[in-house]
């Protein structure tokens, strides 16, 4: 499975945020943006193989986002990523899907 699959835009189903995915490279590195609905601050980025699945990481550090992240899971069935946001300010984990942007 190419790590490419996982570049262009996503939009979580509960809500208008925004990821941007691009220049996946060999080590894991990728470009992310995130928007809701202004920019947050992506520090990391990077997506591995887990058990055969593309999982992807991101973690924002930003105002009101000191350290939130996203662990994320890419499904070829669906074309979705499916995991879990961790809101760092609230110390809360919630179930979250993205769809890819049409």
């Amino acid at each position: 499975m190419d790590s490419k699959q996982i570049e262009g835009s996503w939009v979580r189903t509960d809500g208008g945020y925004i990821l941007q995915l691009k220049d996946t490279k060999a080590d894991g590195s990728l470009t992310a943006t995130y928007f809701n609905p202004r920019p947050i601050n992506v520090s990391r980025a990077e997506v591995m193989r887990k058990e055969g699945a593309l999982t992807l990481f991101v973690e924002l550090r930003d105002v009101n986002y000191p350290g939130s992240t996203y662990t994320l899971n890419y499904d070829p069935n669906t074309d979705n990523l499916n995991g879990n946001y961790f809101q760092a300010a609230i110390q809360k984990t919630f179930a979250v899907e993205f769809i890819r942007a049409k």
